[in-house]
């Protein structure tokens, strides 16, 4: 037993995901770095077992009545964990935000603004003091009452819905109608109505066409149907419905995001003529302080804010210097602080947060908790310097430095080296990934790792000899972007050179996804385009590495083709958990039942039925080498490798997910468990299996962010495979080592938000390297040999 004063968090016996019964030991009020290859389960030893022990700690100490009310996570598998504190969770949350979510939300700096306008404000003669709810878009008080509250507003036009007017109704001039029977439903009743449906749309007279795509009426008409000879067809009641209609009817309730981005396509968006786009009333917008409304100060970038606020700036504290005023400006300054000091004073508070990168929003988060002033507790981080320049890490060591100085524990999972050396303990997990990992190779100060022969990570922290030279690729043609004005890109021209390996650089904000977002299929010279981005796979634990890449199809067909599946006459479908037939009905396939314990979380038990397996045991007697389809599911991406070698159509899957390092996760792995960084891996592989004909653009948005500098070298041998193979790779990237292995650079900046949106140098690594001016030169300069 260890004394009350023990000043180590000590874990015994943790066996979440593939943990193997590890043990360690962190000392408390230390920046702590978890570190091993991706897949390695430091994320299991530090999130799903420090954090969620701590977490259900907290919640048994809370109300019956208040638990309910809260998200839990369930008990971690772990033998016991002693001198744990307090832990606070900072994750790179895989969550889309809403797009009413903004920086100033996020942050709570919208709360500190609407606060200096409702009690500081200058408000015209007359007028009613107002809440601070009425400076809000986001209610119904401060909502403009036309766009209520999203400062756009969405139109259709005929251009818009119908593209093509020399088509007629029967062939698709509507391209906005759904397609199938619907939409061949509501032209006949159109047809039935009495309108000409054969005649080409620019024939039609103008209040014909008015009314067929504008209307809001909906008349009920009976159809009779062109009878075909093989089916029977009898009439029924038809209700009409525009094309507008159906466009925003679509927009404003689909569920479907693929209907949503459809309906997307047939409209236009303007500003809002009523309020600006400023999103609200006209009674908040009167109201100023210092000669501004607040939706002008809200898009200001919070730099540019924070010097407007200073009682001692150029304009002093502006509308008289009021008690209020001195005091809510204090607070807006102090919390925008953080915020510039972690490298985002480039953002407005008006920026929507869907607009923000995964690292960008946990840093906003972390500024966040700065102001906070809790101490004594554990600060959990996933990956923050995810997302970040070099010249941005040395800012986010300072802030965790401070946070530790205040008295907290800082326990960080991280890849990048500087981080990895800036900590004051280590915790290196490995020695593989999956099930050739979950072991704890080392915990102790940073320098000992150099001992530890099994460590991946110790290899790149230490090694000391010069990176290879490599020869740079000649261009084979060159295609041209711009001039782009779009974010804080101004007019901005850019040349990309094709069939070699290209890297954007500059700081966080500087406009890197800006400008690569501009790259179209329609360039000369490339044959198509493809976008690999760190989106899900999938929304639900049904969708799994198998089903995404067409994996599982091909399995099926191996057990629907054995003698005892033909003998019993099993089809394909009824390897399937996804359908009724082979599945076990109890849990419908998903190998677990929901148990709701009232006062306590919902907890997920294994189906008492088929015990987690998915299907029903007539099912599972079907066995192909001595495995039921169950078993191969469970079986690693490694394993499945061996035990199909010989059957081409899966071997090829499974070679391309190994060449990206994704070895050590399960086929049927929920999509729902991994993380950006394995289904940007898991995309690129289920393309590079499809063999490529002609020329393609690669696209990669940071391809590393989350992945050990071991996985990093892996992916970018397949990156580099595919330039050799003749097509064109350009990736936005911070990792150095990257960089300098490409043939081409193009680097923006030279700072963030307004400060960049310019190409400060273009050219191969080493040209770039030696650019004054440049934020990223010093630090490229360093990797390369």
């Amino acid at each position: 037993m260890h004394s009350a004063h023990d000043p180590y968090v000590r874990v015994r016996d943790a066996r979440e995901h593939n943990l193997r019964g590890a043990d360690v030991d962190v000392p408390r009020d230390v920046l702590a770095v978890f570190t091993g290859v991706s897949g390695s389960g430091k994320s299991s030893l530090a999130f799903g077992t420090l954090y969620a022990e701590a977490q259900r700690r907290y919640f048994e100490s809370v109300a019956p009545y208040a638990r309910r009310l809260i998200h839990q996570v369930g008990a971690p598998k772990v033998g016991e964990i002693t001198g744990l504190p307090p832990a606070v969770s900072l994750q790179q949350r895989r969550s889309t935000p809403t797009s009413r979510s903004s920086v100033g939300t996020v942050t709570n700096l919208s709360n500190s603004l609407r606060m200096l306008f409702s009690r500081a404000g200058r408000y015209p003669p007359g007028a009613e003091r107002l809440d601070s709810d009425a400076f809000s878009p986001n209610t119904a008080a401060g909502a403009c009452p036309r766009c209520h509250g999203l400062g756009q507003v969405h139109r259709t036009s005929e251009e818009s819905l119908v593209p093509d007017p020399s088509l007629s109704v029967r062939d698709g001039a509507i391209a906005a109608w759904p397609g199938a029977w619907q939409g061949k439903n509501l032209r006949d009743i159109l047809d039935a109505l009495g309108y000409d449906v054969d005649r080409p749309w620019r024939d039609l007279p103008a209040e014909q066409r008015e009314w067929i795509l504008f209307t809001d009426e909906q008349p009920v008409v009976t159809v009779h149907p062109v009878r075909d000879a093989d089916r029977i067809q009898r009439p029924y009641q038809g209700t009409y419905m525009s094309a507008h209609r159906y466009v925003m009817k679509t927009f404003s309730d689909t569920k479907s995001p693929a209907l949503r981005a459809r309906a997307e396509r047939f409209l236009t968006s303007a500003p809002c003529p009523v309020c600006g786009g400023s999103r609200l009333r006209a009674e908040a917008l009167a109201v100023t302080f210092g000669g501004r409304t607040i939706a002008e100060l809200a898009a200001l970038p919070l730099a540019d804010l924070a010097e407007l606020v200073e009682p001692d700036g150029p304009d002093g504290l502006p509308d008289g210097g009021t008690e209020a005023a001195r005091v809510l400006t204090g607070d807006l300054r102090a919390r925008i602080a953080p915020v510039v000091e972690l490298g985002l004073g480039y953002l407005s508070l008006d920026r929507a947060a869907p607009t923000l990168s995964a690292g960008e929003l946990q840093r906003l988060r972390l500024a966040t908790q700065l102001r906070s002033g809790l101490f004594g507790v554990v600060y959990v981080l996933d990956e923050p310097s995810a997302g970040l320049h070099p010249a941005d890490t040395e800012a986010l060591l300072a802030v965790l430095e401070r946070l530790k100085a205040a008295g907290n524990s800082v326990f960080v999972v991280e890849h990048h080296l500087d981080v990895v050396r800036g900590a004051d303990w280590l915790v290196d997990v490995g020695p593989g990934a999956g099930e050739h990992g979950g072991r704890v190779l080392h915990s102790g100060p940073v320098a000992e790792l150099e001992k530890v022969a099994e460590s991946a990570t110790a290899r790149f922290l230490f090694d000391r000899s010069p990176a290879p030279v490599r020869r740079v690729r000649e261009a084979r043609g060159w295609l041209r972007v711009g001039p782009v004005t779009r974010h804080n890109l101004r007019g901005v021209t850019a040349e990309f050179p094709l069939g070699v390996f290209t890297a954007v650089t500059g700081v966080s904000g500087s406009g890197k996804s800006t400008l690569v977002g501009e790259l179209a299929e329609e360039g000369e010279g490339v044959g198509r385009l493809l976008r690999v981005d760190q989106k899900p796979i999938g929304r639900t634990p049904r969708s799994n590495l198998a089903t995404y890449t067409g994996l599982f199809d091909v399995v099926r067909k191996v057990f629907a083709s054995t003698s005892e599946a033909r003998a019993r006459g099993y089809g394909v479908g009824r390897f399937s958990f996804n359908v009724p037939g082979g599945r076990c009905e109890t849990c419908q396939g998903e190998g677990f039942v929901s148990v709701e314990l009232l006062f306590l979380p919902s907890t997920y038990a294994p189906c008492p039925d088929c015990g987690g397996a998915r299907y029903r045991p007539e099912t599972l007697e079907v066995a192909y080498r001595g495995r039921n389809i169950a078993e191969v599911l469970d079986l690693t991406v490694e394993g499945a490798a061996e035990f199909f070698a010989d059957t081409p159509a899966v071997a090829r899957s499974l070679r391309t997910l190994l060449d990206v390092g994704l070895g050590y996760l399960r086929l049927g792995q929920p999509a729902t468990e991994l993380s950006g960084g394995e289904a940007q891996r898991i995309k690129l592989a289920a393309e590079l299996q499809r063999g490529r004909r002609g020329h393609t653009l690669y696209l990669l948005d940071e391809p590393t962010t989350g992945l050990h500098p071991a996985d990093v070298e892996v992916l970018m041998d397949r990156l580099h495979g595919l330039v050799d193979a003749g097509h064109t790779v350009v990736v936005v990237e911070h990792d150095m080592t990257v960089v300098a292995g490409a043939d081409w650079v193009i680097d923006l900046g030279p700072g963030g938000g307004v400060s960049g949106g310019r190409i400060v140098a273009t050219g191969p690594p080493a040209r770039v390297a030696r650019t004054p001016g440049s934020t990223t030169a010093p630090y490229l300069a360093r990797a390369l040999p």
